[in-house]
């Protein structure tokens, strides 16, 4: 039986669902309390073996859980400001967790322990991954770099630059070869994680999230969309799996009503996505055309409101 929780609850709450039927299960309460946090829940990790949750919140604490039970198992206290990311390694040994007071922690999941703390950043933590070997872990942060770690010796070997503001969201390739990043101005960034070279910019929002088959990325987008891409065979980037239409906002990812600032920013990034100069598939030749059209209508908007 499979399990869905809300893993960022401004209501303070986990809760879990059955996927096949959608009905709700339950509510995971801390002690005699009907929250399962006395702050907003940030994120959510399983265990590799599927029996626990960890959950991060803005009350500064970790809490681990039984994922079939909801039963509170324990808590884990040290930071000092909101727990933004947790994240438990596939060897399923060591507990991550990343916060605003600017660190990141690791636990021994074997005496519940901290291990070691890492003090890198300049600027609170936002997000954490670990490699699927277990030796590596990824730090995203609002300075704007993405650290790579040695998950067992807490050595710092990589500090990735390329991002002009604050890193929100990481996912890493099943063959752990590739690592993908998004900021906060809608841009995502591939990385070839052994050799830290930029593979890639696309346009597109958090979260992310790698297929199992590790050629399709899937990305949030403007206006509450979802964005879907491929590595095409023979073709060694990301590109969006299907043509650009719709109305010019839509086509140009923004609101109807936005900035006419916002909208030359969205034309532009995807005009660095599909010319041809660095796209040469039919897909990306026929939404270049798209992205052309869309913005001369909105060009043509402007001048029938002035």
């Amino acid at each position: 039986m499979r399990w869905r929780g809300a893993p960022a609850g401004s209501d303070r709450k986990i809760s879990s669902w059955q996927l096949d039927t959608k009905k709700f299960n339950r509510t995971f309460s801390y002690l005699t309390s009907p929250y399962s946090h006395n702050g907003f829940i940030h994120a959510l990790a399983y265990s590799p073996d599927g029996t626990s949750i960890a959950s991060a919140s803005n009350d500064k604490t970790i809490r681990l859980w039984g994922r079939y039970t909801g039963n509170f198992q324990r808590t884990l206290n040290g930071h000092t400001d909101a727990v933004l990311a947790v994240a438990i390694s596939p060897d399923g040994k060591t507990l991550v967790s990343s916060s605003a007071d600017k660190t990141i922690r690791l636990w021994d999941l074997q005496n519940y322990q901290q291990r070691c703390i890492l003090t890198q950043h300049s600027a609170a933590v936002n997000t954490v991954v670990i490699s699927p070997d277990s030796q590596t872990l990824i730090i995203g942060s609002n300075d704007t770099t993405i650290k790579l770690w040695n998950l067992h010796t807490g050595e710092l070997f990589c500090t990735l630059t390329g991002h002009s503001t604050a890193v929100l969201s990481l996912s890493i390739s099943l063959d752990g070869q590739t690592l993908a990043s998004s900021s906060r101005d809608g841009i995502i960034k591939l990385w070839h994680i052994q050799t830290g070279e930029l593979l890639k910019t696309l346009s597109g929002c958090s979260p992310l999230a790698f297929h199992p088959d590790g050629k399709t990325l899937l990305s949030g987008g403007n206006n509450g969309s979802i964005k879907i891409w491929q590595q095409m065979p023979g073709f060694d980037q990301f590109t969006p799996n299907r043509i650009l239409s719709g109305e010019w906002w839509q086509v140009l990812g923004v609101d109807q009503y936005t900035h006419p600032k916002e909208a030359k920013l969205a034309y532009l990034g995807l005009a660095k996505l599909y010319h041809p100069d660095v796209n040469n598939s039919v897909s990306a030749k026929a939404s270049m055309q798209a992205v052309n059209q869309a913005y001369r209508e909105f060009q043509a908007q402007l001048t029938a409101d002035g």
